[in-house]
């Protein structure tokens, strides 16, 4: 009996409703010890799970200066959003690559929209503004990267009027509050969003800090940050789909399993707990359990991930440019902000002689890049092709021009 193939686990990120000097509320423990520590080493060094919203000296100077001529000629709402994010003053960028504590991304001067929310929450709680954070329904957006499946969720900030230090009585409702958003407007359209907490918050950076130690194959670390996520909000699932792929990782396969079914109780149709636990079932032995829910995935998902992606890098390999660029224009089709299948979508373009088609591809994965590595990647192989196309255009021209002597 064959189980339905599944190249990788899943680990979801955010690469993303609390009240300026206000407490966050506590969130209970998990319901059920879903713990292994004694399988873990310490990390190397202790991890930093200090609260990562709190303001750095550097960050305090620029809200006494800069910050404060845009509040005194802006008032505080709006004198805050104009000294982060105006060009030409901070400058900001947009990098989804590693999430940065909000000292870290003003320091770096960019950040992933987690990083991003909470650099500006530690200003907004520092200024006594009101602020909440959203959680954003956008399509399912997934990556890939060493064998690891990703899901990157979307957060954002609202900020509202600032309240008089002098009020001595509660205010409820919605203070006007004003969304900022660090997607363009056309990715975002009408999408819902819901309020989340200041907990589910940084359970999320914890989260994103537990999958980039796994990336870099650091799997001690990568568990206490996951550990410290669940411990942060234990409602936040994602955070023990995380601890699975760990336990899956290490052998720990019951473990992985007794988190997996903490996700399916609350949640049956997660997708990503349903693809780690066919692969848990499968690694010990229950073949026909793993069937039975990867029959359920298939109906759910009839299509995987990639799927498309490896068929055309396999065609690619043999040589067959039309058949990889009609595998490619399939999963770009479903998935258009990977600029991994713009980039071979253009090389499979470039294959057929298609030049221009190539260009416009890398000039695609260009634009959809979310990290300065990836940035400087494209940007490279799209000024090669400019460069090309501009030496075969002075050709061209030079077979043109009349030649002495003709």
């Amino acid at each position: 009996m064959s189980v339905r193939p599944l190249i990788a686990a899943w680990v979801v990120v955010l690469a993303a409703a609390a009240l300026a000097g206000c407490a966050t509320e506590a969130v209970g423990p998990p319901r059920v010890d879903v713990f292994a520590d004694a399988a873990f080493k310490p990390p190397a060094t202790p991890l930093d799970t200090a609260d990562p919203l709190r303001l750095s000296p550097a960050m305090q100077r620029f809200a006494e200066t800069e910050m404060a001529q845009q509040i005194r000629a802006k008032g505080v709402r709006d004198g805050l959003i104009d000294a982060l994010y105006t060009k030409g003053r901070l400058q900001l960028d947009y990098d989804s690559e590693l999430t940065r504590t909000a000292a870290e991304a003003f320091d770096a001067r960019r950040g992933n929209c987690l990083s991003l929310v909470m650099m500006t929450a530690a200003f907004a709680r520092h200024l006594n503004l009101p602020y909440r954070f959203n959680s954003v329904h956008l399509e399912e957006n997934w990556t890939r990267n060493n064998g690891i499946f990703f899901v990157a969720g979307h957060v954002n900030i609202s900020l509202g009027r600032p309240i008089s230090a002098a009020a001595r009585v509660a205010v409820y409702g919605d203070p006007e509050m004003l969304t900022i958003d660090f997607l363009p407007p056309q990715q975002l359209g009408r999408h819902r969003s819901r309020v989340v907490d200041e907990s589910t918050i940084l359970a999320m950076f914890q989260n994103n800090r537990a999958a980039e130690a796994l990336l870099r194959g650091q799997l001690d670390e990568a568990y206490w940050w996951a550990r410290a996520a669940v411990i942060t909000d234990s409602r936040w699932l994602a955070a023990y789909n995380t601890l699975a792929v760990l336990y899956r990782r290490k052998a720990l396969h019951r473990e992985a399993e007794q988190a997996l079914r903490l996700v399916l109780a609350s949640e049956p149709l997660n997708v990503q707990a349903l693809s780690n636990l066919v692969l848990v079932l499968s690694d010990l032995g229950r073949r026909d359990e793993a069937q039975t829910y990867a029959n359920q995935l298939a109906q759910m998902q009839p299509v995987p991930p990639y799927k498309f992606f490896d068929e055309g890098v396999a065609a690619m390999k043999a040589g067959e440019f039309a058949a990889a660029r009609s595998l490619f224009r399939k999963e770009v089709a479903r998935a258009a902000y990977v600029p991994e299948f713009h980039f071979w979508l253009g090389l499979a373009h470039y294959g057929l002689g298609d030049v221009n088609g190539a260009r416009g591809e890398l000039a695609k994965a260009l634009e959809h890049s979310a990290t300065a590595q990836d940035r400087h990647l494209y940007g490279a192989k799209l000024a090669w092709l400019n460069e090309q196309r501009d030496q075969g255009s002075q050709r061209r021209r030079e077979l043109l021009l009349p030649r002495a002597g003709s």
